[in-house]
């Protein structure tokens, strides 16, 4: 557990936000977050809104905040394909790619110099597929056996929906992994280079950055992967019950994340 009081939070100078739990459930903004992110930007503070799903782009959730009463612009949001892009130009993969993924996801891509090649690719990106066909998976599999590099947006098996929870990006991971035996370097949460990603997006340190989440096996174990500081809120997924026994425990409690605010 890091060294982390009340007063820490005055050194931190960027705030790496989840957002459906701990900014808003569902179409509702919850108490204090809009408060939150004023302060923080006033204080001169970053802020990066932080999301798995790699079937949308940054500015994509940009306008959904914004739409929400929530000042956001591309700068202010991370998606786990961005991340990977991010995470392959440091290791110097690609730049040819074969990409299943949505067309939002290879146009990201495309935009910033990579070539989408489905025949002799440097590296398979595996996203969020809402596309995805047979003779696609089958192209990756066959890749992937020979031996190419193979990387995934994110882990999560199911994405949730209204009408309920749908294949993610991790039921395409097993059904690769049944076939080929080979599983790839995931970089969305919890893995710690969703949080180097972000960290080189806004221009900050480790012992800068502060992850506010509502998940301890996303959230929490990210920030302990990558040893910044965790927050907790309990305004999501996760009561303080669920913190006995856990494997991962954030540095600092809280009900909501507006009870941060004097706490900067």
């Amino acid at each position: 557990m890091h060294e982390t009081s009340t007063s820490r939070l005055s050194h931190i100078k960027g705030f790496l936000l989840d957002m459906d739990g701990t900014i808003y459930l569902g179409t509702r903004v919850l108490e204090g977050a809009v408060e939150f992110i004023d302060k923080c930007r006033a204080t001169g503070r970053r802020i990066l809104f932080l999301t798995n799903n790699s079937s949308k782009t940054a500015a994509e959730y940009a306008d959904k905040l914004v739409s929400m009463g929530i000042p956001a612009s591309c700068d202010d949001v991370l998606t786990s394909g961005e991340a990977t892009i991010s995470y392959m130009k440091s290791e110097q993969l690609g730049p040819k790619v074969y990409v299943l993924g949505t067309k939002s996801l290879r146009d990201e891509f495309s935009q910033v110099g990579f070539q989408l090649d489905s025949e002799n690719p440097d590296a398979v990106v595996l996203g969020f597929d809402m596309d995805l066909t047979y003779e696609r998976l089958r192209r990756a599999c066959d890749l992937i056996r020979k031996g190419v590099p193979y990387i995934a947006t994110h882990p999560d098996v199911n994405c949730p929906t209204e009408s309920g929870p749908i294949p993610d990006c991790g039921s395409i991971i097993a059904a690769i992994k049944e076939s080929t035996g080979k599983s790839p370097k995931i970089i969305g949460k919890p893995n710690k280079e969703m949080i180097e990603a972000a960290m080189r997006k806004i221009g900050i340190e480790a012992d800068e950055t502060a992850i506010v989440g509502d998940r301890l096996y996303t959230d929490i174990a990210m920030a302990s992967a990558a040893e910044i500081t965790g927050i907790l809120v309990l305004s999501g997924e996760t009561k303080r019950s669920d913190l006995d026994g856990s494997r991962y425990i954030p540095d600092l409690v809280v009900p909501g994340i507006g009870d941060l605010i004097n706490m900067l």
